[in-house]
C-alpha cells in the first residue's frame, strides 16, 4: 500500500537544496533533514546527506544537500545506489542570485540551476522577486516544470529586508523561518513527500512558538506558483561536459599551473557572488588598493591607469569596496540585475555619460566634487605599453 492509503507501486522522491557555503550550511541541513524527518513521521523512509563538507566551500560557493524519501527500504536503497541524485523532483534554491547558474562541483563549468529538475518537477526559489523576473535568468528546458517563489518570511508580522540576497543571511546565520517556509513549500507542491500538517507539527514542536506556526501557514498560502512551459526562460549557453570515469582519471591530484597574467578558463567564479562591484571610473584616484587587495586578482588596469573588474573572475566578496578610500567609487549591487559578465570599462569608454546614468540607475552616487581630484592623480602602473583590450579568461595578454 502507498503511504496515503492507496494501492501503488513503490516510489521514491529526490530533493536537492542548493545553498551558499559556508554560512548557509546549517540552513541547508535543516531543510534536507526536515524533509526526511517529516516523511518518516508519515510512515515513509528517507535519508539526507551533503555532497561534501566545509573544506572546499569558500564563502559563497554554490553547494548542495540532498534528501531522498521512499515508500520502503528497498526503494530507498535502490535510489541511493548512486553517489548523488542525477535527477530530482524538487530543487530548492535558497539564494535567488543562483538562478543565473552555478559552478559544478568539479569545476567543469557553470551549469543551469534547474539542470537536475525532471519533467513536471519543481524549482523552489526564495526571493522577493516575481517569477517572471527570475525566469529571465533561468535556463530554458525542453519540457514543462513549475517555478515556485517562496516569499519573504513573516514572523510576528515582520518581513525580511526588501531586496536581501538571502532571507536566512549569506554572511550571518539568521533564524527567520526560511527553513520552515521551504518545507511548507515542499508540502504545497509535493504532499506525497511530506504534508503541511506534519510540517506545522514540526514547527510547533521545535520552536514552541505558535506565532511561528501561523507565520509558516501564512507563507504557505502566499507562494507564487508559475507553470513554466518548454522553451520558456533564458537562452544563455552553458558549458557541456562529461564526467570522466575512473579509467580516464589521472593518477594523483594534479592542479595545472596558470601562466602569469592568465586566469583559469574553466573555473567561472562569478557564480559565487550575490553582489557585484560597480566602479566609478570618474572618481578613481588610481591608488591600487582594489588591485592589491582582491583575493582573486580580478582587477585589470585600464589605459588611464584606473582599475576595472573582470567579472568572470569576481566572487563578490566586497573587499574592494571596503578598501577603496574614495566614497562610492566602488559599490556592491545585486547580481540579478545583470545578465552578462562583459567589461563595464568598455561601456564607460564608449559613452561616459551613459555609464554615469547606468551607475545612478543602480543607486550609485556620482560625487562630481571628487572628479577633479581624481583627474589630477597620476597613474601608478605604466600602461603605455599595455595592449587593449586584455584577454581575461585564460588567454595571454
Amino acid at each position: 500500500m502507498h503511504p496515503n492509503g492507496s494501492a501503488s507501486a513503490p516510489a521514491s522522491w529526490s530533493v536537492e537544496v542548493v545553498y551558499r557555503g559556508i554560512f548557509q550550511k546549517r540552513l541547508a541541513n535543516r531543510i534536507s533533514r526536515g524533509v526526511v524527518l517529516g516523511a518518516r513521521r508519515e510512515g515513509k523512509v528517507g535519508t539526507a546527506f551533503a555532497r561534501y563538507g566545509d573544506s572546499p566551500e569558500r564563502n559563497g560557493i554554490p553547494s548542495k544537500n540532498f534528501a531522498v524519501v521512499a515508500t520502503d527500504e528497498v526503494e530507498l536503497e535502490s535510489s541511493l545506489a548512486r553517489y548523488e541524485p542525477e535527477r530530482v523532483e524538487i530543487s530548492i534554491v535558497v539564494d535567488d542570485t543562483m538562478s543565473k547558474g552555478v559552478e559544478s562541483w568539479a569545476w567543469y563549468g557553470v551549469q543551469p540551476i534547474n539542470k537536475l529538475v525532471v519533467p513536471g518537477g519543481f524549482l523552489l526559489v526564495t526571493s522577493d522577486k516575481e517569477p517572471e523576473e527570475l525566469l529571465k535568468a533561468i535556463k530554458t528546458k525542453p519540457y514543462d516544470y513549475t517555478l515556485v517563489v517562496v516569499p519573504s518570511p513573516v514572523h510576528a508580522g515582520v518581513f525580511a529586508p526588501e531586496g536581501s540576497a538571502s532571507f536566512a543571511g549569506l554572511w550571518v546565520d539568521n533564524d527567520d523561518n526560511t527553513d520552515w517556509n521551504c518545507l511548507a513549500a515542499v508540502a504545497r507542491v509535493a504532499p506525497q513527500v511530506v504534508s503541511l500538517d506534519t510540517v506545522l507539527t514540526l514547527v510547533r514542536e521545535r520552536t514552541k512558538d505558535e506565532a511561528r506556526v501561523n507565520a509558516v501557514k501564512a507563507n504557505y498560502d502566499q507562494l507564487k506558483i508559475r507553470p513554466v512551459n518548454a522553451g520558456e526562460g533564458s537562452s544563455t549557453s552553458f558549458e557541456e561536459y562529461q564526467k570522466p570515469g575512473w579509467t580516464q582519471m589521472r593518477e594523483g591530484i594534479i592542479v595545472e599551473a596558470q601562466q602569469v597574467g592568465t586566469r583559469n578558463p574553466l573555473y567561472k567564479k562569478w557564480s559565487t557572488r550575490t553582489r557585484r562591484p560597480l566602479v566609478n571610473f570618474d572618481t578613481c584616484i588610481k591608488c591600487t588598493q582594489c588591485w592589491l587587495q582582491c583575493p582573486d586578482e580580478c582587477f585589470e588596469v585600464t589605459p588611464e591607469g584606473t582599475y576595472e573588474v573582470v567579472y568572470e573572475a569576481c566572487i563578490g566578496c566586497s573587499i574592494c569596496e571596503e578598501v577603496c578610500p574614495v566614497p562610492d567609487c566602488i559599490v556592491m549591487v545585486n547580481e540579478l540585475a545583470f545578465d552578462d559578465n562583459d567589461s563595464l570599462y568598455a561601456v564607460y569608454k564608449a559613452d561616459p555619460e551613459a555609464y554615469r546614468a547606468f551607475l545612478q540607475k543602480h543607486g550609485v552616487p556620482l560625487h562630481p566634487e571628487l572628479v577633479e581630484k581624481a583627474k589630477k592623480t597620476a597613474a601608478v602602473h605604466d600602461v603605455q605599453e599595455r595592449k587593449w583590450p586584455v584577454t581575461v579568461a585564460g588567454g595571454e595578454e
